[in-house]
């Protein structure tokens, strides 16, 4: 099974955030699986990569040439696609990826769960679409989305794509 991991690639952030992504991407290798990622080293991106390496597990990245071009690319990883365009890039994720879990992240982050979660309601794919979130980031968010259900801006059903989860045991049962 391949998960893709969608994180802050941030520097500034609190290390709790990335001793998370290290301890999912050792949770990924510990179940003998591959992990996808947007292909930096820097960040949480990067600790999930090395938690996985660490653990045995195998990682692919997929990045735009314009990253790798600031050296942003994790060039440890098994296999790093290098692709044009970040459009490219999330739909190679989503065809290569058996599962998807979002961990703490900014406008990026959110753009790729959105995109994921959205393809799922419109059966563009059927694969797990998991929120780890173990400090409550993301509870406006899980609010709103439960008030946009309300509001019936959000159809009855699309909620329940999404596994919120606390803990890494949980995200790695939801994707299974």
């Amino acid at each position: 099974m391949r998960i893709a991991v969608f994180c802050s690639s941030s520097p500034t952030i609190d290390p709790k955030y990335v001793d998370l992504a290290f301890e999912l991407g050792g949770a990924i290798a510990a179940n003998s699986w591959e992990l996808v990622t947007g292909g930096g080293h820097i960040s949480m991106m990067g600790a999930v990569s090395r938690g996985a390496r660490q653990g045995g597990g195998r990682t692919i990245g997929v990045i735009p040439q314009a990253l790798v071009d600031i050296e942003f690319a994790d060039h440890d990883n098994d296999e790093l696609h290098v692709v044009e365009t970040m459009g490219e890039r999330k739909a190679m994720i989503t065809d290569i990826a058996d599962a998807f879990i979002t961990l703490p992240g900014g406008a990026g982050t959110l753009e790729e769960f959105f995109e994921i979660w959205v393809g799922r309601y419109l059966k563009f794919h059927n694969k797990p679409v998991v929120i780890l979130d173990p400090f409550g980031i993301y509870n406006p968010l899980h609010e709103l989305v439960e008030h946009l259900e309300v509001e019936n801006f959000i159809k009855p059903g699309m909620r329940e794509l999404i596994s919120w989860t606390t803990d890494v045991t949980q995200a790695l049962k939801a994707c299974s």
